[in-house]
């Protein structure tokens, strides 16, 4: 039957807040918006003392290293890879993601993201996951080859094309699909001539980090800058969305908007691993399309865009030296629609016509208090805590705070226990 949202206040696609009700038919579509009568067909949703937005997307994670939240913190980006994540993660096995990813999914339905991007591996787990929650996502097998003779490199490389091909469209559409090269530098340049090619033959586009660090910035040896090097294989393109973008030059900037890539600032993450701050300011400016990211929950360690919103606007500020940067519609703009656009998938907006995948926000606290401008306590005083309903292609994933798609108690039980296990076999 229809849902219909009612009694509550909208965040329409150009930031203005106005009194209506939501009506959304049974194909998952947002069929009416306005002061709507309330029929016998209508499944209601109660959104009065409610600001009702678009659901959120995390632009950029690695859902299943909810796993490793905690387990090695205050550590420059290379050493945590090496001496901690990447061993542990080698211990992790399909059951072992799965419980992570269902984990993930608890904590994002709570805080009203609706649709996320993920790079990592065991993805048919991830995928049933994302059918078995309801979310919607795009996903790819992450490859990295640094380390692997050429058989193994090989053998990546056609899993995550293998990937690519089977799971795009799965749950019902909700599963989209990416070709994900870790990065330009820990990719050979043959493997990403291969994946590139790929990505074009199925149709998919590209995801990878990018200039996170000033480790990445010389990534076949030759001294070539990386958005030279990534340009000229063919990784930069309008579909494709890159990680991070902290170290830019002017150059790179514009290389990013003249092929219409996509950049996802991850700030907690880039402020934890101390890996710089990124010029969003500057990307925005250059007509790029800049959405926003948590990364994994080991290097954040929460899955709260609405802490990503806040901290984006702030270190924002901090790089442009400049109070009016990266201002609170901004951030509100990476979160919704710019998330949308950046990943390919449908949402990021409350019009009629557009899929349902909303956020109900409670504005109820005393931290919403008073309520002079929504957008700006959306960005830099909202909690995920604060959101009531969550909803996705028109499902109710989550009413009154209550998760109706999972059992968030069976599922930190398993995912404690897994990841305890899988600290103790790499240790």
């Amino acid at each position: 039957m229809p849902l219909l949202v009612t009694g509550g206040r909208i965040l329409r696609p150009d930031h203005t807040v106005e009194r209506a009700d939501v009506r959304i038919d049974t194909d998952g579509y947002i069929d009416a918006i306005g002061d709507l009568e309330q029929t016998e067909r209508d499944q209601p949703l109660d959104a009065e003392g409610s600001l009702v937005t678009p659901g959120l997307v995390n632009g950029h994670g690695h859902a299943a290293m909810t796993l490793l939240r905690g387990y090695a913190d205050d550590k420059p980006l290379d050493a945590w890879l090496q001496e901690d994540i990447w061993p542990t993660e080698a211990e992790l096995g399909p059951e072992d993601i799965a419980a992570g990813a269902r984990l993930a999914a608890v904590e994002m339905i709570r805080s009203g993201t609706t649709a996320f991007a993920d790079m990592y591996f065991h993805v048919p787990e991830l995928v049933d996951v994302i059918d078995e929650t309801g979310l919607r996502a795009r996903v790819g097998h992450g490859v990295v080859t640094v380390g692997k003779d050429e058989e193994a490199a090989a053998a990546d490389v056609d899993e995550a094309l293998d990937i690519a091909a089977e799971y795009d469209g799965a749950a019902d559409g909700r599963v989209r699909t990416a070709v994900m090269p870790h990065a330009p530098h820990t990719v050979d340049t043959e493997s990403l001539e291969r994946l590139v090619a790929g990505a074009d033959e199925r149709d998919v586009p590209l995801h990878f980090h990018f200039n996170e660090t000033e480790s990445y910035l010389d990534p076949d040896g030759t001294g070539e800058r990386p958005g030279a090097y990534a340009d000229r294989l063919g990784l930069l393109d309008d579909s494709s969305w890159a990680a991070h973008g902290v170290h830019l030059t002017g150059d790179e900037i514009d290389r990013l908007a003249d092929t219409g890539t996509a950049v996802v600032h991850c700030p907690a993450s880039n402020m934890k691993l101390a890996s710089g701050l990124a010029p969003v300011e500057r990307l925005r400016e250059a007509g790029v399309t800049v959405a926003l990211g948590t990364d994994g929950a080991a290097s954040n360690n929460d899955l709260d865009m609405f802490d990503e919103m806040r901290d984006a606007a702030m270190v924002g500020k901090l790089a442009a030296d400049d109070a009016s940067a990266v201002p609170a519609s901004a951030v509100v703009e990476m979160a919704t629609r710019a998330g949308a656009d950046a990943l390919g998938l449908p949402g990021g907006r409350i019009a009629e016509g557009e899929p349902a995948d909303l956020a109900v926000v409670d504005l109820s606290g005393a931290h919403l208090t008073p309520e002079h401008d929504l957008v700006s306590h959306l960005a830099y005083a909202a909690r995920g805590s604060d959101v009531r309903h969550t909803v996705c292609d028109g499902e109710v994933l989550m009413r009154d705070g209550k998760l109706l798609t999972l059992d968030p108690a069976a599922v930190k039980r398993e995912a404690d226990e897994r990841a305890r296990e899988a600290v103790e076999r790499a240790s």
